[in-house]
């Protein structure tokens, strides 16, 4: 790559910047690739059952998204090469089955860890699977982990996740009084939105988890939550501060209040007003449940 002229040096930074605040903080490989190309040639190779073609074996050095031999996922590159699965019904299928099968978070979790089929694992650094006291009385759920909580493997770790220790403390509770989880166990490259797709794959695992929680209350931070644990279209601006009820598999009507999430009210702060309205809610629910 050539180095920048100095009259290009300040667009190259504001491009940066741009990236950086997007999320676009790695950088996967040293040249652009087709990924639409590729799906077709892995496609293809699994119909004729050769091997891939020289476009995928540059990506597997350059530790594209579907390599295992990544550094990223070095859990991965113990059980060898994998061929990347195309989001289907049958991906789908296999989560329920998988889900379904454990009896407790433990069991969950290494289910979770040993799925490869959802595309979002072989582009994330860690299974974020929950933080906090499997026993507590009260559970939230995000939608999907960002560029902090990869890292660590734990949800809300960052900025949002600062914000929201001190909504727990406001109502008397922190991570030892509560339990906490995503709809979306692995970040989405450079933060963007799950696919619904990406969302039904893992929803098995998230609706298990709430199961085998058995919270007294669900809190269901930002849309993406809501909807999905809740199976509404409705925008989280309508549905906050409105119980409405997760149903699980066995039937348990679990109170749920959605709210809205803590990275919306680092750019909205005028709405903190809106969320502290509905912890209060919450509080108030617990205390009559206990």
């Amino acid at each position: 790559m050539n180095a920048p002229s100095p009259q290009n040096q300040p667009q190259l930074h504001e491009l940066l910047a741009f990236y950086l605040e997007a999320g676009v903080d790695e950088a996967l490989a040293e040249e652009p690739l087709d990924r639409f190309a590729e799906m077709a040639q892995i496609r293809s190779a699994a119909a004729s059952g050769s091997a891939p073609g020289p476009s995928l074996d540059r990506r597997s050095q350059t530790g594209g998204a579907f390599a295992e031999s990544s550094p990223a996922n070095p859990a991965a590159a113990q059980r060898g090469p994998v061929t990347a699965a195309v989001p289907d019904e049958a991906q789908v299928q296999l989560a329920r089955q998988l889900a379904s099968r454990a009896s407790n978070l433990d069991e969950l979790r290494e289910a979770m860890a040993g799925f490869d089929g959802c595309n979002l694992k072989f582009t994330a650094k860690n299974l974020v699977f929950a933080d906090g006291n499997p026993d507590a009385a009260l559970m939230l759920v995000g939608e999907a982990p960002g560029r902090d909580e990869d890292l660590e493997g734990l949800p809300f770790v960052g900025r949002s996740g600062r914000l929201l220790d001190r909504m727990l403390a406001a109502i008397g509770l922190d991570r030892k009084s509560a339990y906490i989880a995503n709809v979306i166990p692995w970040r989405p490259p450079g933060n963007r939105t799950p696919t619904p797709h990406e969302t039904e794959i893992c929803r098995p695992f998230i609706e298990r988890q709430i199961e085998l929680v058995n919270p007294k209350v669900l809190v269901n931070l930002g849309g993406p939550s809501a909807k999905t644990l809740l199976n509404t279209t409705e925008g989280i601006l309508r549905l906050r501060g409105n119980w409405r009820a997760h149903t699980t598999a066995g039937g348990i009507a679990i109170p749920a209040m959605p709210t809205l999430h803590p990275a919306y009210l680092l750019r909205t702060p005028a709405h903190k007003r809106l969320a502290w309205r509905d912890f209060v809610e919450v509080k108030m629910k617990l205390r009559s449940l206990s």
